[in-house]
């Protein structure tokens, strides 16, 4: 497996890609050199490669070994420390774990599998653990001692994504209503008038992302979206220097479908967001066709981290370029019990004092309303607890793809709103009792 590396104009010694700077920097001389003039410094040096001795044969053993068992890894030698380095199958760029000096895998970012972009990291790794921390304020479920959990352990690594340019037209049907309401001394009313919406148009999108990595693909990867493509850079090697990176292992044709679903929602979400003016919309149909449509591969980047806590790991995942975290913090069941049990009481005593100075101004029964209270209040606890769990998740985002838009973009052939027809609802008004209130 062929190792590439980046040598430090000034010393020699392995240079890695600066996000703040912007520049390739040496660990050892801490010098700083533009990106152009490293790629020509390393073009004269592979154009004359250093000389060495090579074996023309090998025992049958070692090509037993190689090939027995390990068709999922591949290794090489590190060209600093010479230590062994063992990757799989679809790492494209490593770190020794020695020396600390990036190694690249020149054989798989070469013809097919070169990328054709990157968006170098912005954030440095203590800015994604600054974004970790700031997800975890707040947190009132969060087990005592998670927060001390090291967070030096997170690794930089740029995803493989497939980049989808498209043009999408569709044809979509909506049922709208609009309603009024009055009252008269016997009846309350409500005219509902419905309407048949159509709405025919076409709209184009610029570099959807589809993580083209299986064990990375999926929601989470969604949930770290959009990407800035303001920073998007052609594909040169030494951005992955200091990094780790894989190549991708889902094809085209796959990923293909996930951007057409993306496409799909986003097409339904921008026409519907056409229709105004109604009291409610609903979709009829929906027909979404894509043309035009044409894949790039890209590198993008993120920081990653597992966390071992109570016998469990917690992956968690920044957006390397904007700082957007997707994870799942774990939940101590403890605290969902002492927070549920304490809000319980105190929501069911505040009702049940509600409860006893309505009973003193109205002729009821003082139980039903006392049951009714703490019925309330057990709801009040479940709800609040509920939406503190559901802040310690943020595992998914939005399948849509309206971020990835083309500005100015979307048009239409057709918009047609059609009265069809209208229904009226009329309810008896309650009479209110002639009796006045008794006071206790």
């Amino acid at each position: 497996m062929p190792i590439k590396q980046y040598k430090c104009l000034s010393c020699g010694g392995a240079l890695v890609f600066d996000s703040g700077a912007r520049k390739m920097s040496c660990r050892h001389c801490d010098s700083e050199f533009e990106l152009a003039d490293v790629e020509d410094y390393q073009s004269e040096l592979e154009a004359h490669p250093e000389e060495g001795l090579c074996w023309s044969a090998r025992s049958r053993e070692i090509e037993a070994w190689e090939n027995g068992g390990l068709g999922e890894l591949e290794s090489g030698s590190c060209p600093s420390c010479g230590a062994e380095l063992v990757g799989g199958q679809n790492a494209i760029a490593m770190v020794c774990p020695f020396c600390g000096n990036a190694q690249i895998v020149k054989s798989r970012i070469s013809g097919l599998l070169k990328p054709d972009c990157v968006i170098p990291f912005r954030l440095d790794k203590a800015a994604a653990a600054g974004a970790l921390e700031s997800f975890c304020q707040g947190k009132r479920l969060l087990p005592d001692g998670f927060r001390e959990k090291p967070a030096r352990d997170m690794s930089s690594v740029y995803v493989p994504f497939w980049l989808f340019d498209a043009r999408a037209r569709g044809h979509l049907r909506f049922r709208a209503t609009k309603t009024r309401s009055w009252s008269d001394a016997a009846y309350n009313y409500t005219k509902t008038d419905y309407y048949s919406v159509v709405r025919d148009g076409e709209l184009s999108f610029e570099k959807i992302p589809v993580s083209a990595c299986d064990k990375l693909s999926g929601g989470r990867v969604e949930a770290i979206e959009p990407f800035d493509y303001g920073d998007l850079k052609d594909f040169s090697p030494a951005f992955l220097s200091g990094h780790a990176a894989e190549k991708f292992d889902l094809s085209v044709d796959k990923c293909r479908e996930a951007a057409g679903a993306r496409i799909k929602e986003s097409v339904e979400r921008q026409f519907a967001g056409s229709v105004s003016g109604y009291s409610s919309v609903t979709t009829e149909s929906s027909s979404v066709e894509v043309t035009d449509d044409k894949a790039s591969y890209g590198l993008l980047p993120a920081w990653t981290l597992n966390v071992r806590h109570d016998g469990k790991t917690h992956f968690f995942m920044v957006n390397g370029q904007t700082g957007a975290l997707a994870g799942i913090l774990p939940v101590d069941r403890r605290k969902c019990w002492k927070y549920g049990i304490l809000i319980f009481l105190i929501s069911g005593a505040a009702l049940s004092l509600g409860a006893l100075a309505l009973w003193r101004f109205l002729d009821i029964d003082f139980l039903p309303m006392a049951i009714a209270a703490w019925a309330c209040a057990l709801v009040v606890g479940l709800s609040v607890v509920g939406s503190w769990k559901g802040a310690m998740s943020r595992a998914t985002g939005s399948a849509a793809a309206c971020d990835y838009a083309s500005p100015g973009s979307l048009s239409f052939r057709e918009k047609k709103d059609r009265f069809l027809y209208s229904k009226v609802v009329k309810v008896r008004r309650q009479q209110q009792p002639s009796g006045g209130r008794r006071r206790r």
